[in-house]
């Protein structure tokens, strides 16, 4: 999600200062919807991050992280690894958080694509955010180094959060350009469900994994080594269909297997259609409005469609 918003008085601030005022906003709900409602009258941009997730419950911890690591995943997308040493901070699969940035007076809200394990285990998120000419994304590409300190909150509806005792579901992935980055904490999540309850036999019972993802071209297929090892990992649980509509290249052959030309389609979707699974559409508004719609036809359940549009 590359979503935006102007909140004054950020601009000059340094992370534990933000930090220390959002300590203030703890105190009741009714603190961050007066924050959230401020903001969007003060904005001059009529459709951005904090005015479209105005309603949406945020967390009231808001924790500074450091960057520990920069990557190009694609020649517009980079990814970020943060540390965030505060234990009170948490997400879950899917979600995103309020990007807040010292010097900078737009807030960005970036979807999570690492997994919360990760997070429990070494205290670390990850974030990939395409160029654009808002100031969080220039930030991002132009001037974010190593060590770069910034804080975060963590938002949205939008999330796969199992309990042990749930029935299994199968989940229907279909993403579409940096829409990939909540559907691969959700996979990653899957398979971290997968391992514990291999290893363990405590965890939730994951059903099967289908991934849909479309790009432009296999160079903006992100995170494209990461989905393929978890396909080779767990062959029986997790199988994916790539789609490029402009590739104007050969496609690798480690690739070819995965990549279809063209764009999703919905027949490719109906035949993954049961009552016990669940359906997660991220990409741009024509794109989730298209699959939510064709889906609500096939007589899925509202409640097994779960979507979320970057703009």
């Amino acid at each position: 999600m590359a979503h935006v918003v102007l909140i004054p008085g950020f601009c000059r601030r340094t992370v534990g200062a933000i930090c220390t005022q959002a300590a203030s906003w703890r105190s009741t709900a009714s603190t961050l919807r007066h924050l959230t409602l401020t903001s969007i009258m003060k904005s001059k941009r009529k459709t951005d991050h904090l005015e479209r997730t105005a309603s949406v419950l945020r967390r009231e911890v808001v924790a500074a992280a450091k960057v520990c690591e920069i990557a190009h995943e694609s020649p517009s997308v980079k990814s970020l690894r943060l540390l965030v040493p505060d234990k009170d901070f948490s997400f879950k699969a899917g979600q995103w958080v309020d990007f807040f940035i010292p010097g900078v007076s737009v807030v960005g809200g970036f979807s999570i694509c690492s997994s919360p394990q990760l997070l429990e285990q070494e205290r670390i998120i990850e974030l990939a955010v395409k160029y654009t000419d808002h100031p969080p994304a220039v930030w991002v590409h132009n001037k974010c180094t190593l060590d770069s300190e910034v804080a975060l909150r963590v938002g949205g509806e939008f999330f796969f959060d199992p309990r042990p005792t749930d029935a299994p579901r199968n989940l229907v992935l279909i993403a579409g350009g940096v829409g990939i980055n909540p559907l691969l904490s959700i996979l990653r999540h899957s398979a971290d469900l997968h391992r514990d309850q291999a290893d363990k036999g405590s965890s939730y019972e994951i059903g099967t994994i289908k991934l849909f993802y479309s790009a432009k071209n296999t160079s903006e297929l992100l995170f494209k080594k990461n989905i393929l090892d978890l396909v080779n990992e767990f062959p029986e649980k997790i199988t994916c269909s790539l789609h490029v509509t402009k590739q104007m290249t050969q496609i690798s052959a480690e690739l070819q297997p995965y990549v279809t030309e063209g764009r999703i389609t919905e027949k490719e979707i109906r035949d993954h259609i049961s009552a016990e699974t669940l359906f997660y559409i991220c990409g741009p508004p024509a794109m989730t409005d298209f699959f939510s719609k064709q889906l609500e036809t096939s007589h899925i359940p509202k409640e097994h469609i779960c979507f979320e549009k970057w703009w």
